[in-house]
Order: C-alpha cells, then structure tokens, then sequence
C-alpha cells in the first residue's frame, strides 16, 4: 500500500502537504476513551513529515478524534486522526495524523 491516506469511508486519498519519511521509533499515545476517561497505549511511528504521521496502533480511532503523542525525544504533540485503514502486507492497523501544532515536530 503506498503512503496515501485512505479514510475509513472508501477510497478517498489524500497527497501529504510535505514528503514523508521513513522512521521506526516508538511512541506513546493518549486518547479519550469511549466514555471519556483518559487512556494511555504505545504505537509504533513508520513515516513522519514536518506536519503529520503514520502510525501503526490497535487502540480504536474515529476520524477527528484528537491524540497526543509523545515520541522519544521531544515534547508532547497533539494531532487529529485523518486516515484509519489495515496495511494489506502485515493486517496492522494504521493512522495518519494531522500535527495541530504549526511547528509539527521540531517546534521548541
């Protein structure tokens, strides 16, 4: 499967504003849980660009659901869910997220 998003919703694609990379470090996440109760999960980061990511994670996501995300070096980030679907290749679901903060990763 290429590095376009796919929404849980069929076929849309999405191009990413800037090149993603390849990486693989982990990293931790934080979400609202069903009824509202703060959860914690780790998920795996296997491309990033200045202003988004994906992410492999099982913890179960709705588009426009907000994230944080605490990679290993850093700050915390938060992000919002654009693209749920299950790579064909390994059958592990991934996300891609949106970095809400303007500076993405390499803000102060």
């Amino acid at each position: 499967m290429s590095d376009d998003i796919k929404s849980g919703r069929g076929p849309t694609i999405q191009r990413p504003r800037s090149p993603r990379v390849p990486v693989d470090f982990a990293v931790g996440l934080e979400y609202k849980g069903a009824t509202g109760q703060v959860l914690t999960a780790n998920g795996e980061a296997v491309r990033v660009s200045r202003g988004g990511a994906t992410v492999i994670t099982d913890i179960p996501v709705d588009l426009g659901m907000v994230i944080r995300l605490t990679p290993p070096f850093g700050r915390t980030i938060d992000a919002e869910v654009n693209g749920v679907w299950t790579d064909q290749t390994d059958g592990k679901q991934r996300i891609g997220v949106k970095l809400l903060d303007a500076n993405g990763w390499f803000a102060d």
